[in-house]
């Protein structure tokens, strides 16, 4: 569905509105395609289950404050009705289409559904205390705060969720961002199929490699933004969470040559079936609204798994930091001690989509040899290291400070290790000695990983090295899962013990 508002910093990203006079914000309009997707179905289940704890917890407290808890069956009675009823309501609300975006963003059309469910819930437990006789062993005065008070938590509530979801929604955070590639008729046809669909999908702008003999500079009202060597810049620059091509399967060879590029990009990547004269079995198309696609890559995280993982992260961090804390005040005191200069050092390296970041390290080298852009790889016996500091290499101590990067959301406690942007192995910059090495970056980069623990680690002063770390990367990212971050996690003190590569 078209976003007039994300649109328009659209043309600002591209550098449209710039020509045309009509940047006013180029703060504004860089947040508001920086912004992350939050996903519709993390939402709803938020809801769903903010819900259902407010309903329980109410019946919970009025319990204890007007029913004696003393008594068992207090609890015996009470307690599986409580939990029935808030869990009864949850299901209703979800039958009834009220864990929509839609519904979610105007509580106001909603309110009559929504105390209707209540009413129903309420007809239903009213019901079960007629029909099985066992009016009283319940408080009438309970059933009536109950009710009330659950009606008088839900709507509040819901206008606080709609607030929020109206800020997401202005940013167009709630919308899949799609970039189609290939232009002409079949791109057309797409964006009218788009529009007249209700799903949370924007088009926000069309990449060809075409002159505009052979594909218009102009389809369907939206701009061609440029080649796929542009598209590649925009989406570093902005976020894209989906890409289509909607070029036919006639241009294997151009279809071939676009993917190659694009594989390493963190998308989405579909093949518009939309306009297509061959057709394929139901199973193999996923869709999208009304539009059936061919699956070629998929981001790594999405939907719970991003948001599982987040929550890992700072809970995770946190906690290592407060355990850690001693011993990161004793690893600064000894800095400080042996030689001048600052306790903690920054180096620009390569984030999640090739974002750059400062990363923060305890300086194991004496302040006026550090290296911020690791032009020169550190070997063994290295002069510009201290004692600390080779001490602090070996065991990875330097790595601690790592834990704000996290709690920053630069960082994740598993994944790639963010490497300096001109580190070299064998004097090739790892882009140019990896082929698709820019694939690792499709999730953040972490403080341990899969190739950490498996013993590529520390320098890679070879192109094996660089080839086997890159490999290990590219394993973890297609085979991520929660269980496998705590793998890591408990396996990475052990892996410390091999320090053959870290000085």
């Amino acid at each position: 569905m078209r976003n007039e508002q994300l649109y328009r910093h659209t043309l600002a990203a591209s550098g449209l509105l710039a020509k045309l006079g009509l940047e006013d914000n180029a703060a504004l309009h860089s947040e508001v395609l920086k912004a992350p997707l939050i996903s519709a179905r993390v939402v709803a289940m938020i809801v769903r289950s903010g819900e259902f704890i407010l309903i329980s917890a109410l019946g919970a407290l009025l319990l204890a404050a007007y029913v004696s808890p003393r008594h068992a069956i207090s609890l015996t009675v009470y307690a599986p009705l409580i939990v029935t009823a808030a869990l009864a309501l949850v299901i209703l609300l979800q039958i009834g289409g009220l864990y929509s975006i839609h519904a979610l963003l105007r509580p106001a059309d909603y309110i009559a559904r929504l105390a209707g469910a209540w009413l129903v819930i309420a007809g239903l437990v009213i019901s079960y205390f007629f029909f099985s006789k066992s009016g009283d062993d319940f408080s009438r005065v309970w059933a009536a705060l109950w009710f009330v008070g659950g009606l008088g938590l839900l709507v509040p509530f819901r206008i606080f969720v709609a607030r929020r979801t109206r800020a997401w929604n202005a940013k167009g955070q709630l919308d899949r961002r799609c970039v189609l590639v290939g232009g002409g008729e079949p791109a057309a046809r797409l964006i009218e199929a788009f529009e007249s669909s209700k799903d949370d999908v924007s088009v926000i702008g069309i990449f060809d490699d075409r002159d505009d003999n052979r594909s218009p500079a102009s389809i369907a009202g939206y701009p061609k933004l440029g080649n796929v060597n542009e598209l590649i810049d925009f989406v570093r620059r902005n976020r894209v969470d989906l890409l289509i091509v909607t070029l036919p399967l006639t241009a294997e060879a151009r279809i071939l040559q676009m993917l190659k590029r694009l594989w390493v990009l963190p998308v989405d990547i579909r093949l518009s079936a939309y306009a297509q004269k061959v057709r394929y079995r139901p199973r193999a198309y996923s869709y999208i609204g009304n539009v059936p696609c061919l699956d070629v890559f998929d981001k790594p995280l999405t939907d719970w798994g991003l948001f599982a993982k987040s929550i890992e992260d700072k809970l995770l961090a946190g906690l290592a930091l407060l355990l850690l804390s001693p011993v990161m005040l004793l690893v600064a005191l000894a800095i400080k001690l042996e030689s001048r200069g600052p306790v903690f050092f920054r180096q620009h390296r390569y984030g999640f989509n090739n974002e750059l970041i400062d990363v923060y390290k305890f300086r194991s080298m004496y302040t006026e040899m550090t290296d911020r852009a690791a032009t020169k790889l550190v070997t063994r016996d290295d002069p510009r290291v201290t004692r600390v500091g080779r001490f602090i290499r070996k065991t990875s101590l330097d790595e601690l400070p790592q834990l704000f990067n996290v709690l920053k959301g630069e960082l994740s406690l598993v994944g790639p290790r963010p490497h300096a942007t001109h580190a070299k192995a064998q004097e090739h910059l790892y882009p140019d000695a990896v082929e698709g090495y820019f694939a690792r970056h499709k999730v953040k980069p972490g403080i341990t990983g899969w190739a950490q623990i498996n013993g590529w680690r520390g320098e890679t002063d070879t192109l094996d090295k660089i080839h086997r770390r890159v490999e290990h990367d590219l394993y973890y990212i297609e085979n991520w899962s929660i269980a496998f971050d705590l793998y890591i996690l408990f396996y990475t003190p052990i892996s410390l013990f091999s320090t053959e590569n870290a000085y």
